[in-house]
């Protein structure tokens, strides 16, 4: 039987993520993943792109992942927040010394941080690896493979996405529920310089997200992410290359020139689920099992590596004063670290969408013009800014770019 401190189900970006920063502070971890990824690193840009956080690049940066990165992103300077297209919009920028994020193409992050896994002195990754039997007992937990090898360590951790067949098994009750929106995600070549701004343009149909990327030989490029209309959403995937262009030039503005794309179209159902606990008897949900937001804000994955640092350090920590590493307090203690910030940043990203959704004039000045009071509030748009930068609340070590 083959033993370590954790076993991970799920080789995702937070997954891997866990193990990494784990293997930093020499605790083990067993990676178990039914996934080939070899079709991950070699495939093509599939349009998949992530803002991370400045806290979440901290983090990446401590627990050597950064190390591994093709390419250093694209810093965001700026995020500018408007209404339509009118006037009065709210606008934050990045500290001197920092960026507010760094947006990243998804296989980029993903292959570093396979490859810090694979340079892991005590990580195993097990790909297209099946589980027959998962056992969480009193004193330990057993994984039984398909291939016949067994596992076992003192705690389980879910990291198998947002349909988590381990929370299901586990009995946690979630909350949720699905948005009337497609979510289409793309990469546009665009005229103008982006000068490291992300937009977020409102509309009562859906959001429209504009991510700056790195450029390269063609020239300047952007990340979309639009929300459209559930009914809407095949006609727009339908749509000829050049037709979806000129419906996102039209939707920006214009303000970048004439736009093309680089990337295919794809698309995914947009959705909320939030754990009502995010722990139970030798077992911790992180990521996308633990919870699901809506893409407004980018804050998806920055919330899944805010679980990753504080549960590396709950367990780090206890293992230093020689815990049983599956032990109820120190779940307890990654249960009430994470939990409110989650639901909170949650039911946040829910709110902005609905009121954001209200259609009319009258709707539209009282959003513009609670944006201008905002815009005059220092502390309250400080406050905000912390948020997009992940830097709000009781922060983990390796969210300050500290090791554990």
């Amino acid at each position: 039987m083959d033993r370590a401190d954790v076993i991970i189900f799920g080789g995702g970006l937070v997954g891997l993520a866990l193990a990494s920063a784990l293997d930093s502070s020499d605790l083990s971890a067993i990676v178990v993943d039914p996934a080939d990824p070899a079709p991950r690193a070699t495939g093509a840009f599939d349009g998949r792109t992530s803002a991370v956080s400045s806290s979440s690049m901290r983090m990446l940066e401590t627990i050597g992942v950064a190390a591994h990165l093709v390419e250093p992103g694209c810093p965001i300077r700026r995020i500018a927040v408007a209404d339509g297209l009118e006037p009065g919009g709210l606008q934050f920028d990045a500290d001197d010394d920092e960026a507010l994020g760094w947006m990243h193409e998804n296989r980029n992050l993903r292959t570093a941080l396979q490859a810090r896994a694979e340079a892991g002195k005590s990580t195993w990754l097990l790909w297209k690896s099946r589980l027959t039997h998962v056992d969480r007992g009193e004193h330990e937990v057993t994984v039984a493979l398909e291939d016949g090898r067994k596992l076992s360590a003192p705690l389980l951790i879910a990291a198998d996405g947002r349909n988590s067949a381990t929370r299901e098994a586990a009995g946690i009750r979630i909350a949720r529920w699905k948005y009337p929106h497609q979510a289409i995600v793309s990469v546009l070549r665009h005229e103008r310089p982006h000068d490291q701004v992300a937009y977020e343009i409102f509309y009562p149909s859906g959001p429209f997200a504009l991510l700056p990327m790195t450029d390269d030989a063609g020239g300047h490029r952007s990340a979309i992410v639009w929300s459209v209309p559930q009914e809407d959403a095949t006609g727009w995937l339908a749509l000829n290359d050049e037709d979806f262009a000129a419906e996102a030039k039209a939707a920006m503005g214009g303000f970048l020139g004439d736009i093309a794309l680089l990337a295919p179209r794809s698309s995914f159902p947009l959705g909320f689920h939030h754990a009502a606990q995010m722990t139970a008897r030798r077992l911790a949900l992180i990521g996308d099992a633990a919870h699901a937001i809506h893409p407004i804000a980018g804050q998806g994955l920055n919330l899944g590596f805010r679980d990753v640092a504080a549960l590396a350090q709950v367990l780090v920590e206890g293992a230093r004063l020689g815990l049983d590493l599956g032990d109820r307090q120190l779940l307890d203690r990654y249960q009430r670290w994470r939990s409110l910030d989650s639901l909170s940043v949650a039911f946040a990203t829910d709110s902005l969408t609905r009121i954001y959704g209200v259609p009319g004039r009258t709707a539209s000045a009282i959003r513009r013009f609670g944006m201008g009071l905002v815009g005059r509030i220092g502390p309250l748009r400080n406050r905000l800014r912390s948020e997009a930068q992940g830097t709000s609340g009781e922060l983990p070590l390796l969210l300050r770019g500290l090791p554990i």
